[in-house]
């Protein structure tokens, strides 16, 4: 027994760290359960990106629950004070300290199930989740760095002097964008209060040899790419008021023509009334 404590002692001395990317929304060990301490490392953490709008369901050290004395959520968010969810299996009784948000739960009681579940993921989830699990062997944490995922929406549209504009909207980090073939480019991003960034990108081609581009964008939801045919025809270089006189320039020109012509036919046709009635 001198023994075992000084290898308990040893383990809450020596945290390793371990950090572990995943995607998925399920438990990331499968929920193995043992009897065999010295095989679970007394502190994990696992950085976890997770989509927005699924489901995710974090799980303590696969601990057997005859062995438990207290198993301890602690979830820390941004800007929110810390919510503490808690079971004693000596007296069955579950406890909650500052935990407003009904989205996060115990997947099932926890004297049946252990686990954490979010659902669904909101934007505001972003946070550090830890399980810790008392038994008489010593405390096993295993922690969660939480980070939500915002897929960006991609739109792709031709501006003028054939120049084309792709913007990532509100993606979560902010995503990457390049061009097929490359050009004379500038990229800029603007972001939001609630962690989400647009990433918007302007290319130009000069001359004609270039006639349809790519836009790629690159994010951690995936990646998506869209095509566009660049307009051939010259357009004037100059200011939009400049553009704007041109266009009343033609149209006034347009109607002059109009309106001559419409005084032509409508003199030729007095003169003809005119003729018939001298005849007459």
């Amino acid at each position: 027994m001198h023994t075992l404590g000084k290898m308990s002692a040893l383990r809450l001395l020596i945290s390793i760290i371990i950090m572990v990317s995943a995607s998925s929304s399920s438990c990331v060990d499968g929920k193995q359960v043992t009897q065999n301490y010295s095989k679970i490392v007394a502190e994990v953490n696992i950085s976890w990106p997770v989509l927005m709008d699924t489901n995710a369901v974090l799980c303590c050290p696969p601990i057997a629950f005859r062995n438990l004395i207290v198993i301890t959520w602690e979830i820390i968010i941004r800007g929110q004070p810390s919510c503490t969810k808690a079971y004693r299996k000596e007296t069955n009784e579950t406890k909650e300290a500052n935990c407003t948000d009904e989205r996060i739960t115990w997947v099932s009681t926890p004297d049946q199930n252990s686990d954490l579940q979010i659902h669904p993921v909101a934007i505001t989830h972003d946070g550090y989740y830890r399980c810790m699990m008392v038994t008489p062997d010593g405390i096993f944490h295993r922690g969660y760095h939480l980070q939500v995922l915002v897929t960006p929406e991609v739109t792709l549209f031709e501006s003028r002097n054939r120049t084309a504009v792709c913007k990532a909207v509100a993606g979560k980090p902010a995503a990457q964008i390049s061009w097929i073939p490359e050009g004379d480019c500038a990229t800029k991003q603007e972001y939001w209060g609630n962690g989400t960034v647009t990433v918007k990108s302007m290319c130009h081609w000069e001359g004609h040899n270039v006639s349809a581009v790519t836009c790629h964008v690159s994010h951690l939801t995936g990646n998506k790419s869209l095509y566009i045919k660049l307009n051939s025809r010259l357009r004037s270089s100059g200011s939009p008021a400049l553009d704007l006189l041109i266009i009343l320039y033609v149209k006034l020109s347009l109607f002059v023509v109009v309106l001559v012509i419409t005084g032509f036919v409508f003199f030729q046709r007095i003169n003809h009334v005119r003729s018939s009635i001298l005849e007459c």
